[in-house]
């Protein structure tokens, strides 16, 4: 591996890399707008170049590849020079208007002008005004803020490979533009706001929400396909505001799908279900957690006391959308009951066919977004396999033509689900006898059950999924359930009989490899960070 010395530091780089990402990656920031890991070099923004012995002028640290025994200066006089003069370049036409921009508090331009820039500018004349622009249905575009690093026209090309932006013009009438009729409006599209280093590019959804320093984050998984994407969330005072990429080499790198930016909003829907219900008299009524709990059990039972113990009486359909750790701890109280129980994998939706991005230059794939439409699928499948004994698809469950299909007469339904996934075509055992259901939303079957217990949505919780990779991934809870509604976890718990609040963490060792090893991530940026300077 080649040694480089940087400002004195000796460092080891990886062959044929850049010095830039060299530095970033032994710790050494250095200030850039145009490059992104993610995305090709063009060098455009000048503003980390970098002074090294042997060549006579300053270089684009981006663009020069290390070699062993190379020295770089990069606080050199004329470094530190270069760097006050692309800020002061940079900031003639900007407007200023940091109070009221959404990227204030992790925008490049703002911090950068502290540590590099001028006390003051030396601008006299008018600024030249640029329209605000919206290019898309999740994206405006504030084009007097943009300083042209390109990001967001090579992200169209070179990921997405849709191509709805360029840039049209040149000096200082350049701006960013959609091509005529092509608005952005890709499954990727928001993307460009991560990667736009101030506020040109600003999400409409998360408009004048939320000051980003009030923000914090919860590191956590995609809930909208078995694709696995790594996310933070990040909330406010038990609200959550918006879900940005966290960045993993092997999953989605530093890029995320739109339905997954968007897949908080169920969380905080009105119509969340939020008081636990009990059939009295052929009606259902409201009643306490401790009663609905209760219900259930002795429901359950009382099946099992009419069967005369029967095995195979009872079923428990385990969703795809519950943490590996929940359908453990039904699984095992449903076999506590009945030995024979049968556990059925829930809905698996699909759309059928994998959506596959390329770079439209060179045609290699960048991204996916997975057909099959919940995140732990292949984790309820591994479940099941792990409780052993009886099991079906919820395919097999609604044709009922197995013997132990037939058998079954009561049992637990588990949905969460992030929109109604209540079909027509329901099992048969699924309406009628016994029927305890945990969801999120109201249903046509949550209204008919015997007992009804509001769940907490995935955000709300701790555990882990399997994506379609087989890679078991931990996430956190960003906010508490609703009010009304309580952890699938801690129910089980309950009727397990067992003492203290439901821990992911405990119940992974309890399950054994290859979940006991899995380990919460901490929460990461999608690429190194713009660091934020206090005045």
């Amino acid at each position: 591996m080649p040694r480089i010395t940087v400002d004195g530091k000796v460092i080891e780089c990886k062959d044929k890399q850049m010095v830039l990402q060299a530095c970033i990656d032994a710790g050494i920031m250095l200030p850039h707008y145009c490059y992104h890991p993610g995305l090709s070099v063009v060098a455009s923004c000048r503003i980390c170049l970098v002074e090294i012995e042997g060549i006579p002028k300053l270089v684009p640290s981006c663009q020069t590849p290390v070699r062993d025994g190379m020295v770089v200066h990069t606080q050199s006089s004329k470094v530190i020079a270069n760097q006050k003069a692309v800020m002061e370049f940079l900031l003639i036409n900007h407007p200023l208007d940091c109070p009221v921009c959404d990227q204030a508090g992790e925008c490049g331009l703002q911090d950068y002008s502290y540590q590099y820039g001028r006390s003051e500018s030396r601008f006299e004349e008018d600024k030249h005004k640029k329209p605000k622009k919206d290019v898309g249905k999740n994206v405006l575009l504030y084009n007097d803020r943009c300083i042209m690093c390109s990001r967001c026209v090579r992200f169209t090309r070179e990921i997405s490979g849709t191509s709805e932006l360029y840039v049209d013009g040149r000096g200082h009438k350049e701006e960013i533009d959609i091509f005529p009729g092509r608005p952005l409006d890709n499954k990727l599209s928001l993307n460009v706001v991560d990667l736009c280093p101030v506020g040109a590019l600003l999400d409409k959804d998360f408009l004048f929400k939320q000051r980003v320093w009030l923000l914090k984050q919860a590191p956590s998984i995609s809930p909208v396909d078995s694709g696995g994407e790594n996310i933070n969330l990040e909330y406010n005072d038990g609200v959550i505001y918006r879900i940005k990429p966290r960045y993993n080499p092997d999953v989605n790198q530093w890029w995320i799908s739109d339905d997954t930016r968007h897949s908080y909003k169920v969380v905080h829907d009105p119509a969340r279900l939020r008081t636990p219900l009990r059939s009295q008299y052929g009606a259902q009524v409201d009643t306490t957690w401790t009663r609905a709990i209760e219900s259930a059990d002795a429901g359950l039972r009382q099946v099992m006391a009419d069967a005369k113990g029967a095995a195979g009486s009872l079923f428990a359909v385990l969703s795809p959308m519950m943490a590996c750790e929940e359908a453990w701890l039904l699984g095992r109280y449903i076999r506590g009951l009945d030995p024979q129980a049968l556990l059925v994998l829930g809905p698996v939706p699909s759309t059928g066919e994998d959506e596959i991005f390329r770079n439209s230059i060179t045609g290699k794939q960048t991204f996916v977004i997975k057909a099959e439409k919940v995140p732990n699928a292949n984790g309820i499948r591994r479940v099941m396999q792990m409780l052993g004994g009886p099991a079906a698809t919820f395919e097999e469950f609604t044709k009922a033509e197995r013997p132990e299909v037939k058998a079954v007469k009561g049992g637990w339904i588990v949905g969460g689900y992030l929109s109604n996934w209540v079909s027509k075509d329901l099992p048969a055992a699924m309406k009628k006898g016994f029927r305890v259901l945990q969801d999120i939303l109201p249903t046509s079957l949550s209204a008919g059950v015997d007992v009804l217990l509001p769940g907490a949505a995935w955000a709300e919780k701790d555990g882990c999924w399997e994506n379609y990779q087989n890679r078991i991934q931990a996430f956190t809870a960003a906010v508490a359930p609703v009010e009304g509604a309580r952890r699938e976890g801690d129910v089980y718990l309950d009727l397990l009989g067992r003492t203290g609040p439901y821990n992911a963490a405990a119940i992974r060792a309890e399950m054994g490899e290859p979940f006991a090893s899995v380990q919460l991530p901490q929460t990461g940026v999608a690429e190194p960070a713009f660091e934020f300077v206090e005045l």
